[in-house]
């Protein structure tokens, strides 16, 4: 039996020794320790010694299992010890090499222009309001003077919602005038940016939704020279100093006297090309003096208050920022024109 027991304790402590996995050691485990291993094999055979040789077979038997359980356990922790350090050599993250670069979007182009048109405002002391893109035909039209039968309440120009043309998608950010004029303090001086509708064809300068930025200023004093000053200081800080500036008599609902402002072709230099219809200048808004019955309306006195409207098209506005000579390519998200900007 001795002998058994030191044939088993090599053979088991070389192939602990030589296990590749601790699924293999689990194995090696059960083959020399379990119950029906070869030592518990073994030391079912104690019976058979006679009872002077057994207190010395039990004492080498035990010593043998201890020596195996603890080359056993200094194994695990071995295999253990390797795995780990091969996960982390497989895992390994080289600091060094460049990353995949990843692409990073950006402003789009008429936004960029919209930001810079509120910071120039914001400077100027003006607040920016922003209100509902479905509105009522009272406050997109009839707080705005334009009475039943104006051209542009016609259902060929305006999209309504129902049968009797009382609520719409609106065609200006006009009505935040409006509605600053009834919620607001005197004096006021405000810009509307925002969405806006019209059954218009598409074309180079025309979409049937795009932007405005309008704006109020309502004040005792103020006139239409004001007016000018504002608006052609805009122009220059947009588009630089010397920009070129037209302003051309017109007839709005909601002012009395009205202008059309247009500034010089950006394509053509003021000669003349598709891009400004051969005229030499870009239509960018309209503006004038508010009407006294606009300002009646909102109950303010026109005696003692004037003011002044305008309504920048915000597309325009960017073209002219950016020298982009379509309208249509703003909103076609083609990537190769963004991302120039």
């Amino acid at each position: 039996m001795r002998e058994q027991l030191a044939k088993i304790r090599a053979a088991a402590l070389a192939a602990f020794e030589g296990a590749a996995s601790k699924v293999d050691l689990d194995e090696l485990r059960v083959r020399y320790l379990g119950k029906k291993g070869e030592l518990t094999a073994v030391l079912k055979q104690m019976g058979k010694l006679s009872p002077e040789e057994r207190p010395a077979m039990g004492q080498l038997a035990n010593e043998v299992r201890a020596a195996l359980e603890e080359a056993l356990d200094s194994t695990a922790k071995n295999l253990e010890a390797a795995a780990l350090e091969a996960k982390l050599k497989a895992e390994t993250l080289d600091v060094t090499v460049p990353g995949v670069p990843v692409p990073e979007g950006h402003r789009h182009p008429m936004y960029i222009a919209l930001d810079e048109m509120k910071e120039i405002f914001i400077g100027m002391g003006f607040t920016v309001l922003d209100g509902p893109e479905i509105e009522l035909a009272q406050l997109n039209f009839d707080r705005l003077n334009a009475e039943e039968g104006h051209p542009s309440r016609d259902w060929s120009d305006t999209f309504y919602f129902d049968a009797d043309s009382r609520v719409m998608l609106r065609s200006q950010t006009s009505p935040m005038q409006v509605r600053a004029m009834d919620s607001m303090p005197l004096p006021i001086r405000i810009i509307a940016p925002g969405r806006v509708y019209r059954k218009d064809e598409v074309d180079a300068t025309h979409s049937p939704m795009f932007h405005q930025v309008e704006g109020m200023v309502i004040d005792k004093g103020v006139t239409m020279a004001d007016l000018k000053g504002t608006l052609n200081t805009v122009v220059e800080r947009m588009y630089g100093v010397g920009t070129k500036t037209r302003f051309r008599p017109h007839h709005f609902p909601f002012t009395e006297p009205s202008c059309e402002v247009d500034v010089q072709c950006h394509k053509c230099g003021g000669v003349g090309c598709p891009t400004c219809k051969g005229e030499g200048w870009i239509e960018l808004l309209g503006a004038g003096m508010i009407h006294p019955r606009v300002l009646e309306m909102a109950g303010i006195d026109p005696n003692e208050w004037s003011g002044w409207a305008f309504g920048f098209g915000l597309e325009r506005t960017a073209m002219r920022r950016f020298k982009i000579d379509d309208l249509r390519l703003i909103f076609e998200n083609d990537v190769r024109f963004l991302e120039q900007f």
